[in-house]
């Protein structure tokens, strides 16, 4: 019979536990907004380029946080289902033809906050813990 090295079995459990520990996601728009809720098709499309409109009609102020966030990656893997390889991949193709410009980047989601609440048209996305009255969310990702 072969039993797994304590390696191993610590491996599994820090690969569980990391897992578990990712927090929820809001995305984020001003109180202001119409939006009451948005679906993750509509948010994607933001992201990604497909669509530059919030479903009031009004242009979209997209901001995204640093590359380097988990936060980031979860959001981008969770509502568009694409790895950031693949995010970056789409974004240079968009502005390689002119057709979009990418989300703006802060530098944390303490600014993602301060830009959407200062923004009647800007969307953003931050961990679910640091939402306060300043924002609304319209989508909650796990």
């Amino acid at each position: 019979m072969k039993t797994k090295s304590p390696f191993s079995l610590c491996c599994i459990v820090a690969l569980l536990t990391c897992t578990a520990a990712q927090a929820q996601v809001a995305v984020i728009v001003n109180p202001k907004n119409a939006a009451a809720t948005m679906t993750a098709d509509q948010v994607s499309s933001i992201f990604l380029g497909k669509s530059n409109t919030l479903p009031s009609g009004a242009s979209a102020l997209a901001t995204d946080l640093p590359e380097a966030s988990a936060t980031r990656d979860q959001f981008y893997s969770k509502v568009t289902g694409k790895q950031a390889p693949q995010v970056k991949a789409a974004w240079s193709r968009l502005v390689f033809s002119g057709k979009a410009t990418p989300p703006k980047e802060m530098a944390s989601a303490a600014d993602v906050k301060k830009f959407v609440a200062a923004n009647p048209d800007a969307i953003g996305y931050i961990e679910k813990s640091a939402v306060d009255g300043t924002v609304k969310v319209v989508l909650s990702v796990d």
